[in-house]
This record gives structure tokens, C-alpha cells and sequence, in this order.
């Protein structure tokens, strides 16, 4: 399996959603299934089946975050080159069909949030942006279309 590499904030958000659900949210899961099973019979039982969905549903994610947590590498520590689009990179960007900015960071799958401006490397356009400096000219192929940027800024934070 490859390294993770992610921001130390990043890891450190992880690293508490991993207590929380092994701690919190595991222990409410156990009370939902005792619950349910003090009803009686399990065949018809909708609550038990579904406190057991849960459950499938929260030790997975426990597994997945483990498994992130015990491959990740803090960028932070790592020789990156600013001066090109890499993992930790803040990208100010001109769409050369609208003129409109838009500014992206890209991080590891793990870390993505569109919401915060956040993309992951694998998405389309991180894997299109990757290695370009400043002033370069990207055609992006998008599920959406075909997008077209220039690269106005790199930034590492």
C-alpha cells in the first residue's frame, strides 16, 4: 500500500474522528443492539437490524481510518517542491473561458472537502493540476466537460 500524505491538522482530525468511534459512538451503537435484543425475538426485529447496520457500518470506517492513519506521512515533513503543484499545494487558478478565479488545495483523498476548497489529488482536476508551476496553461478533462486554466499562484502553507 502508498503512503498518505496529509496536513498535520488533517491527521489530527482523523485521528479524532477515529477515538470518537471507537470510544463514543462505538459504546452507543452497543447500547442500541442490547436495547433492541431486550425486545424479543431478533428475526422480525427492525431496530436489532438495524443497530447491527451501524455496527458494520462504524467498525468499517474504523478499519479505513487505521488504515490511513498508520500509512500517513505529515507533509509538513516532507522535502516538497513549492514552486509546483503538489500534495499541499494552495492553487490560485484563472478559468480561461469565464475569467472567473477560483483557488483549490489539494490534499490527499482522505482530507477532500469541497466545501472548504479542498480536492483530493486523485479527483480529475488534482491529477490534472499535479507538477504544472505558475503561468502554466492546463486542459482539464472533467466527468463535466473540458476545463481550461491558467495557474496565477502556488502557495504551501
Amino acid at each position: 500500500m502508498s503512503d498518505i500524505f496529509l496536513t498535520q491538522k488533517g491527521y489530527e482530525q482523523l485521528k479524532a474522528e477515529l477515538d470518537d468511534l471507537k470510544g463514543p459512538r462505538r459504546r452507543a451503537i452497543s447500547r442500541q443492539i442490547a436495547k433492541a435484543r431486550s425486545m424479543g425475538d431478533l428475526t422480525e426485529n427492525a431496530e436489532y437490524d438495524a443497530a447491527k447496520e451501524a455496527q458494520v457500518h462504524l467498525e468499517r470506517r474504523i478499519v479505513d481510518l487505521e488504515d490511513n492513519l498508520a500509512r500517513a506521512r505529515i507533509i509538513e515533513n516532507e522535502d516538497i517542491p513549492a514552486d509546483k503543484v503538489y500534495v499541499g499545494a494552495t492553487v490560485r487558478l484563472k478559468d480561461l473561458d469565464t475569467d472567473e478565479e477560483c483557488v483549490y488545495t489539494l490534499v490527499s483523498p482522505p482530507e477532500a472537502d469541497f466545501d472548504e476548497n479542498k480536492i483530493s489529488i486523485e479527483s480529475p482536476i488534482g491529477k490534472g493540476l499535479m507538477g504544472h508551476a505558475a503561468d502554466d496553461e492546463v486542459v482539464l478533462e472533467v466527468p463535466a466537460g473540458t476545463l481550461r486554466y491558467k495557474i496565477l499562484k502556488i502557495t504551501r502553507t
